[in-house]
């Protein structure tokens, strides 16, 4: 070889290499790659004779006698021409050589060997669905290892069947060798992913009974279409076929017929080599009833007789396997509930081809009572091994008790300190008749960052922070802190919660807070002002105990120091008080609903709540339900007297196949015992302060905006028209819009969870559709103004006075307006009092909640059926958080 090719590298194609439906691939030499020398014939002069001398040339790396020893030639041994042969089929078996030859001179015996390369480094070209941290732990070649074709052969199978895991069923891969100096090499393998493997097409052949889309729809594995774009059941999956197989078995058992059987499952690649068409040949065989059925008890403590009555199915319906299969475990679950953990029932089947009856006996063997013998708690590695104990109905020593177990379980799932999958495993204990509980947990993140962000037409961009540790020091405490900022709003609050104080089942807490509220209004275009800024100081004490397992009481004791003020230069009509009426709050200015809710006040308040709650867990329930009464009475002091009066309740069903319906409803009431309350002009007002009443829209209704529901006044500004006549202006800018609250709502909602593929729920998606409804109303009518020409402002000393007429003040010169003593600061408008009706309001839409890298998403998209003029609506909201 020439100095300047050996500068250049050689690629050379090692193998043309194709996987097609799983079969498998024959390598072969490409074209270009160097050719592999036969073995070199012997001689035919020298048939046979004695070795007198043996040499080997052409080695570099090997040693002379370490190439012989793979061989049985040796100096002064006869050899024939089947021994020769023989040496070079052995050293062609080491794999360490590319080429080998044997020359014969009348016995002196020459072996010339090409060594095969060394691999320099292994090269991964094409792959990007597949990183290279997952392909290369199946790669066996390494660098500084002899390369030989069998290695490669094996990593290109190895490869080809990671894609396969993948679906891509039309990957390839063809190896590629680079040659070097000294006998190296650089081996590439240049993969061609091809698309992900679709099923084009469920063929069923056989079914008589039901149609193909209704057994199609009882497999995971589902036909390729536009519309299931995000769904992972599209692709290939050999073990899916299995499984389908067995989804079939079981819905037509469940429909009775009990001789069906699957004849064959066939995948075939189409011709294009992209996608599936999967044919399932089935045999129904015929539909059978229930025969005799019956429970026999060798447990003294259980009746056959009387299990037999509460036995779901009856002679004569149509057998249905899961039905069975559900009656043993409910068997089970009654053992279980008079201390017989190890129950065992087996359903005795007696079949009737004849009469195409399934008789069916459940025998329920004798087996001993048993006690709790321990209960284990591993796992947790943060969370104190008393926090999950507690949560326990049973104890060391108690009676077995299978509904007491599954109590226990869903109490520490309640926790929600520990992931999903949690689960209570019943093992044998030291003797017969003792069990150990055993509870394998595993922790997940309980502290929680949340972030939050929103856009409102009344407070324009939201911004809201809050810190959570649910299980802080891991003994079950609840520690948070939130902060809230908008440019209309701002919020500090910092709560504490023992669970379990001094270790008795007595629940306390506090919160201590400060909020600020600046209301604001619209003036000219989409320049705001403040109207009304609410400043709220205050604390909570509470605490908490059980009455019944289910039934629980709460005790609370809240202390608010509320100061609600107007901007004195905005809305006094007098703001520097020197007038004979002082400082005096202007209804023209401000409104007479905004003028009575001013005023320094202290509510001191003790409240309770009565809870009953049967729900499987509290953080995401799937069946039960939960009521909650509560009422506040505050007048303990303070200037502030009420009863406050709340109903809620909620009830959760599973609709299987992981569908949970759900449907919520809550209402109240504020009853003023401060009795009737009047204004400065000694006009009638509503007994309930503005800051005490009920608000409702987002988050309680979606589709509406915050405080979008209820009593509120508007106030149009007013424009002349071409004709001189006065008009309300167009946009939203040129309306002020106030929510009032009311002494009185409800609210209902009925929503459904939407399962969806394993994929998804690894993403944590959780989708959902609901129907929103409720409405908020009862105040007395405040005083508004039908029509006002405006307002105008002394010059000097700045103090208030109605316009004469529309737009125009006082005291003021048309012809030389230098000489005017007033101006006018707020045009004509009229004001409309909206909303005070209990008539229902109604969104529906859909959102989706997502266990974000960033944390717990949620997104609602909701459109308002029914709504009332002044209502404001909202289409899209979203809330985004962190967990740690």
């Amino acid at each position: 070889m020439k100095s300047s090719n050996r500068q250049r590298p050689v690629v050379v194609a090692l193998l043309a290499t194709t996987m097609i439906a799983g079969m498998s691939a024959v390598p072969a030499m490409a074209q270009d790659a160097p050719p592999v020398a036969a073995p070199a014939p012997v001689p035919a002069a020298t048939p046979a004779g004695t070795i007198r001398d043996i040499s080997v040339t052409g080695q570099q790396r090997l040693e002379p006698d370490t190439v012989l020893s793979y061989t049985k030639l040796r100096i002064g041994q006869p050899f024939t021409q089947e021994s020769l042969d023989q040496a070079l089929r052995d050293l062609y078996e080491t794999e360490l050589f590319a080429d080998v030859q044997i020359r014969n001179d009348n016995g002196a015996l020459t072996v010339e060997v090409k060594e095969n390369p060394v691999i320099n480094r292994i090269v991964l070209e094409g792959n990007k669905r597949l990183k290279e941290d997952k392909i290369r732990p199946e790669i066996k070649l390494a660098p500084r290892q002899i390369y030989t074709r069998s290695k490669v052969r094996a990593d290109v199978a190895r490869i080809i069947e990671l894609y396969r895991r993948q679906g891509r069923f039309a990957a390839t891969v063809e190896p590629k060798m680079v040659q070097l100096d000294q006998n190296r090499v650089d081996i590439v393998f240049e993969i061609s992913e091809g698309p992900k493997s679709k099923v084009r097409q469920i063929n069923i052949i056989g079914n008589e009974k039901f149609k193909d889309g209704e057994l199609r729809g009882q497999m995971v594995t589902k036909q390729s279409r536009w519309f299931r774009i995000f769904s992972s059941g599209t692709s290939y999956d050999p073990d899916r076929l299995a499984y389908d197989q067995q989804k079939l078995r079981q819905f037509y058992l469940t429909e009775g017929y009990a001789d069906f059987r699957v004849i064959s499952a066939v995948a075939e690649l189409t011709p294009d080599k992209q996608d599936f068409i999967i044919t399932y040949v089935v045999e129904e065989g015929q539909r059978y009833k229930f025969g005799n059925v019956k429970v026999n008890s060798d447990i003294r403590d259980l009746s056959g007789d009387s299990l037999t009555k509460m036995l779901p199915m009856k002679k004569g319906d149509w057998y249905n396997a899961k039905q069975v299969e559900d009656t043993v475990d409910t068997l089970s679950e009654t053992a279980g509930l008079f201390g017989y953990a190890f129950a065992d029932v087996q359903p005795d089947f007696q079949r009737d081809k004849d009469t195409l009856t399934m008789g069916i006996d459940f025998r329920i063997a004798n087996a001993p009572r048993v006690y709790v013998e321990r209960v284990d708690i591993n796992g947790n590695t943060l969370t104190q091994d008393k926090v999950v104990r507690r949560e326990f109905r049973l104890a060391e020593g108690d009676a077995f008790n299978s509904f007491l177990v599954k109590r226990s379980k869903d109490r520490i799932n309640s926790l929600g300190f520990f992931q999903e999958k949690l689960d209570v495993e019943q093992k044998p204990g030291s003797a017969p008749d003792r069990i150990v509980l055993e509870t394998n947990v595993q922790e997940k993140s309980t502290g929680e960052l949340s972030l939050s962000a929103g856009f409102s037409s009344l407070e324009r961009f939201i911004v809201s922070a809050s810190i959570t540790q649910r299980n802080f020091r891991g003994k079950g405490q609840e520690l948070r802190t939130s902060v809230n900022y908008s440019a209309y709003s701002k919020s500090v609050e910092v709560g504490f919660t023992e669970p379990y104080f001094m270790d008795k089942n007595i629940a306390l807490g506090g919160d201590i807070y400060r909020r600020d509220l600046n209301s604001f209004r619209y003036l000219n275009n989409n320049d705001r002002d403040t109207t009304y800024e609410q400043s709220t100081t205050g604390f909570q004490l509470r605490a908490g105990v059980p009455i019944t397992e289910y039934m629980s009481l709460a005790l609370r004791y809240t202390l608010n120091l509320d100061d609600v003020t107007l901007d004195k230069d905005t809305y006094y009509s007098d703001p520097d008080g020197a007038g004979p009426l002082g400082l005096q709050c202007d209804p023209l200015l401000a409104g007479r609903y905004l003028c009575d809710a001013i005023g320094k006040r202290t509510t001191s308040s003790l409240g309770y709540s009565l809870i009953y709650d049967t729900r499987d867990n509290r953080i995401r329930p799937t069946r039960g339900h939960n009521v909650v009464l509560s009422q506040d009475l505050a007048g303990l002091g303070g200037s502030v007297k009420y009863v406050r009066t709340r109903l809620n309740a909620s009830k959760y069903w599973p609709l299987g196949s992981g569908f949970i319906f759900s449907i919520s409803g809550e209402g109240g009431y504020i009853h003023s015992l401060e009795g009737d309350r009047r204004d400065a002009s000694g006009a009638l007002v509503d007994p309930i302060r503005l800051t005490d009443r009920f608000f409702l829209g987002e988050p309680q209704i979606r589709g509406f905006n915050i405080r979008g529901i209820g009593p509120r006044v508007k106030r149009w500004y007013l424009t002349q028209d071409s004709t001189g006549a006065y008009v309300r202006q167009s946009g939203n800018s040129n309306v002020s819009d106030d929510a009032l609250g009311g002494r009185m709502y409800y609210m209902a909602r009925a929503e459904v969870e939407i399962p969806l593929g394993s994929g998804a729920r690894e993403m944590g998606l959780r989708p959902s559709v609901f129907l929103d409804a409720g409405a908020v109303a009862g105040l007395r009518n405040p005083q508004v103004t039908g029509h006002s020409p405006g307002v105008c402002a002394n010059i000097a000393t700045g103090q208030r006075t109605q316009a004469v007429s529309d737009g125009i003040c006082p005291g003021n010169n048309a012809t030389d307006p230098t000489q005017n003593t007033h101006t006018l600061i707020i045009g004509p408008f009229e004001e409309e009092y909206l909303g005070d009706t209990l008539k229902p309001r109604v969104s529906v839409g859909f959102g989706v909640n997502w266990n974000s890298p960033f944390g717990p998403f949620r997104i609602d998209i909701a459109k308002a059926l029914l709504k009332e003029p002044g209502d404001d609506t909202k289409l899209i909201t979203f809330n985004v958080g962190t967990q740690f």
